[in-house]
């Protein structure tokens, strides 16, 4: 029988040999402390709604395992640069935010936290339950990591840590093992603000919390027509957002490739716009569906693209588009097109004005929602604008 002390160090030492990056140990005490905070968010309409549904098990590890006494918390570091660019072809790149390059972490998280348990498992003579979790389980990522000592939590919410700041995977195991705690980690943000500062849509609170539905992040992954505020803001990039970690001083100078699965394919992670307008699902599932990015499907990939093309001026991309707007099944792809292509043309053009026209009334005639119609108003509005 080891004791708790000696337990812990074995379970530490067996992490780092299934290669997991930093490891930290806390209670299984409930984190009702931050209630309040969180009902405040949802109350200003300031969530996501990606987040679990039951506040209770949100706060309280018991509620997920009854008898736990301890969480593990766990962190993988994943790369923030392109080891190689992708080749020219001619075409626009999007591009996808880092926590999305390589498999889906998830996947990979998972797979190290089995590994964990297991060798634990092997330590022990007691009958041990776990509980494994990422982003899409009950608890709070950052706050469990936080106070298992991994890291701080900085202004702009995410965990930073001091090795590898916070271009980190977290996970955690509730357990009804009793293993020592570790110290939580005061935030050291200071008087800095340049994650504040960077963030283009002043989604960031100040105080470690964001409206979550103006962020970029949570925009690039909406289904349905994203607003018109948001759509010059995320430039090229059709998943997530990494403005607020570039710009932090914590992240300078880190950059780490420890974890093969995690290595981007670089025409993946910086795909062609243009084929990606026109992706069968199985082509899709092909190319993108081993990736964190692809959990939501193709269409709101397809419809960043667009917008992308748009942001990136690349007139050469409206035939596509309007072939995508008259044969698209899909009405918010449809209409996407046509906003794009409004921003598109430079110069009157009656054949685009036309076939914009002709699929404006198609829509209105098919009842079409009214965000939908607007696309394509707007776009016949821009053409017109155009008359010398």
């Amino acid at each position: 029988m080891r004791t708790p002390s000696a337990l812990k160090e074995r379970i530490i030492a067996e992490s780092r040999k299934i290669g997991i990056d930093k490891i930290g140990f806390t209670t299984a005490d409930d984190f009702e402390s931050l209630r309040s905070s969180l009902e405040a968010q949802k109350a200003a309409g300031h969530t996501s709604g990606f987040e679990h549904p039951n506040l209770d098990e949100r706060l309280n590890p018991k509620l997920i395992l009854k008898d736990a006494k301890t969480i593990i918390a766990i962190a993988l570091a994943y790369p923030s640069k392109l080891k190689r660019q992708p080749p020219r072809t001619g075409l626009k790149r999007g591009q996808f935010a880092r926590a999305s390059w390589g498999d889906d972490y998830h996947d990979i998280l998972r797979e190290k936290m089995a590994l964990l348990t297991e060798r634990i498992q092997e330590l022990t003579d007691e009958s041990v339950s776990f509980e494994p979790m990422v982003d899409t389980g009950q608890l709070i990522d950052v706050a469990v990591a936080n106070r298992a000592g991994l890291g701080f939590i900085g202004k702009n919410g995410l965990l930073i840590t001091e090795e590898f700041g916070s271009f980190v995977y977290l996970g955690e195991i509730v357990t009804n093992l009793v293993l020592a705690p570790d110290q939580p980690i005061p935030c050291q943000c200071g008087d800095c603000t340049r994650c504040l500062d960077a963030c283009p849509v002043q989604a960031l609170l100040g105080d470690g919390r964001m409206n979550a539905q103006r962020c970029l992040s949570y925009q690039t992954q909406t289904k349905g027509v994203m607003a018109d505020e948001f759509r010059p803001k995320i430039r090229n990039v059709i998943y997530g957002c990494d403005i607020c970690q570039v710009a932090c001083p914590f992240n300078r100078g880190k950059d780490f490739h420890r974890h093969a699965r995690m290595e981007p394919e670089t025409t993946k992670v910086r795909p062609e716009l243009l084929p990606m307008l026109t992706l069968s699902n199985r082509q899709f599932k092909d190319q993108f569906g081993n990736m964190a990015g692809a959990w939501r499907g193709k269409k709101p990939l397809q419809r960043n693209a667009m917008i992308a093309l748009a942001n990136l001026g690349d007139a050469s991309a409206v035939p596509d588009l309007l072939a995508v707007m008259s044969r698209d099944p899909r009405p918010m792809i449809r209409a996407t097109a046509a906003y794009a292509v409004g921003r598109l043309v430079r110069k009157f053009d009656e054949p685009v004005r036309q076939a914009i026209a002709a699929q404006y009334q198609k829509a209105r005639q098919a009842n079409e929602a009214p965000e939908f119609l607007t696309e394509y108003h707007r776009a016949l509005l821009k053409i017109d604008a155009l008359i010398r």
